[in-house]
């Protein structure tokens, strides 16, 4: 957690953390909130290509997949697959909830709609590559069956009100052996105006209830970021699959 001295003091006192350097972060999280779903909106318009690659470190198992996210000639959004190797994991299976951490938890977008799910307080100021940010924790305050969260601490930049980076993981209430890892994602800012996810990297050691411990990289990649001219009403995960796409199983041992 990277809070200052200061704040800490603050906190131990009772008094808000955003004090310490003249923050108001209520005010902040609001503007950066309208701010994603503006972002949200127009990534909504664009295509790109997503490449997820997946390694166990012991054992060399993989998963790897590159889809381009496009539009069919109706306008429709849809994600089509354009490479899928066998998958070849040996101590783990993707899961449905896998699946929804790489759409939705991985690149991460706080919007108005999305602020009363989560606790979410300011932790202080921050340079990424140079760039001047707000610092939050953010966590669910109330966990959904089916539903996942993002947990962890985002980095919104201070100039454009947009999240830039993310590091934390995901989690839902979920009944069987599984495990997540930790990652961090980084934004780059896309025609001048909108900062969109670009680069995700987890290395990490799932820990799973039953004793079992398994090291994983993975990295997921999203490129080629083109405007569509069409209209589109998508809501971001919301997409309509072509090809082959991963089994869903539980995760194993």
């Amino acid at each position: 957690m990277r809070v200052t001295v200061l704040c800490a003091a603050l906190a131990a006192l009772g008094m808000p953390m955003w004090a310490a350097d003249d923050v108001n972060a209520d005010e902040i999280i609001k503007k950066f909130a309208a701010k994603e779903l503006e972002f949200l909106q127009a990534r909504n318009n664009y295509t790109y290509r997503q490449s997820v690659k997946m390694e166990e470190v012991e054992g060399g198992g993989k998963w790897e997949e590159v889809a381009d996210i496009i539009f069919s000639p109706e306008g429709k959004r849809m994600e089509k697959v354009v490479y899928a190797p066998v998958i070849s994991l040996h101590h783990i299976g993707l899961t449905p909830e896998d699946i929804q951490d790489l759409r939705n938890v991985q690149p991460f977008v706080l919007t108005t709609p999305e602020i009363a799910d989560y606790d979410i307080h300011y932790l202080g100021r921050e340079k990424i590559d140079e760039v001047g940010c707000y610092t939050f924790s953010v966590k669910a305050r109330k966990m959904v069956k089916g539903k996942r969260y993002f947990e962890g601490e985002i980095w919104v930049d201070d100039r454009d009100l947009q999240i830039v980076k993310t590091y934390g993981k995901g989690a839902g209430l979920n009944a069987q052996n599984q495990a997540f890892p930790k990652f961090e994602t980084y934004r780059e800012q896309i025609d001048g105006k909108y900062w969109f996810p670009t680069y995700t990297h987890a290395s990490d050691t799932l820990h799973f209830k039953d004793g079992q411990n398994v090291p994983i990289r993975m990295t997921v990649k999203y490129q080629d970021y083109k405007h569509y001219e069409g209209r589109s009403t998508i809501k971001f995960g919301d997409v309509v699959e072509e090809g082959k796409t991963p089994p869903a199983a539980t995760k194993k041992q």
